[in-house]
Order: structure tokens, then C-alpha cells, then sequence
């Protein structure tokens, strides 16, 4: 039981990045999806979700300019970033919720900086 996340990097303010998660060894159609983020310092703190019923929530901070979305198929978690800020900086972390269970993916690192 995996999840792979990728897609991070250095952008320039008002940029674009696309983050992917891709699950393996979960039934990825039951679980509820998350991204979470944490910048230096600070603590990890919840950027968006996406229910197994496709319901979606965002933070205050990046609503209007992210979407967050799956593809069962692909079992794959994305999370679309436009106009991306410097505060935006942070690790980016996939996370899974079913059941009493859950996981976390890896970090990917975002950098937005000029």
C-alpha cells in the first residue's frame, strides 16, 4: 500500500503547477483523498480534499486558484495550482483516509520564488 506523489518544483510567482498522487494496493475509489502542506516552520496544515463521492473542499488560502481532483481509473490524486504565490511554498503531502485506516504519501516540494 503506496502513494506516490510528484509533480513539485520552482515556479515563478503567478505560475502554474500540477501535483500528482498515484495509489497502489488500495481500492482508490473508496478512499477519501487530501493534499496537506507544510511550510518551514510551520505546521502541516490541510490545502484541499476530494471525497470518494466527489465532493471537494478548500482552504480559504487557495480557494479560486487550486482544484483538486481523481481519476479512479488511474487510481491518481491531482491537485492543479494556478497563480501560485511565494506562501504557497511548502511540501505538499498526499493523504488517505478510509475506513479507521490511513496513509500518507511522501512530500513533494513546492518552491515559489522569483
Amino acid at each position: 500500500v503506496q502513494l506516490q506523489a510528484s509533480g513539485g518544483g520552482l515556479v515563478q510567482p503567478g505560475g502554474s503547477l500540477t501535483l500528482s498522487c498515484v495509489a497502489s494496493g488500495i481500492a482508490f475509489s473508496v478512499i477519501d483523498m487530501h493534499w496537506y502542506r507544510q511550510a518551514p516552520g510551520k505546521e502541516r496544515e490541510l490545502v484541499a480534499y476530494v471525497l470518494r463521492g466527489g465532493t471537494t473542499k478548500y482552504a480559504d488560502s487557495v480557494k479560486g486558484r487550486f482544484t483538486i481532483s481523481r481519476d479512479n481509473a488511474e487510481k491518481a490524486l491531482y491537485l492543479q495550482m494556478n497563480s501560485l504565490k511565494p506562501e504557497d511554498t511548502a511540501d505538499y503531502y498526499c493523504y488517505a483516509r478510509w475506513g479507521n485506516s490511513n496513509l500518507w504519501g511522501q512530500g513533494t516540494l513546492v518552491t515559489v520564488s522569483s
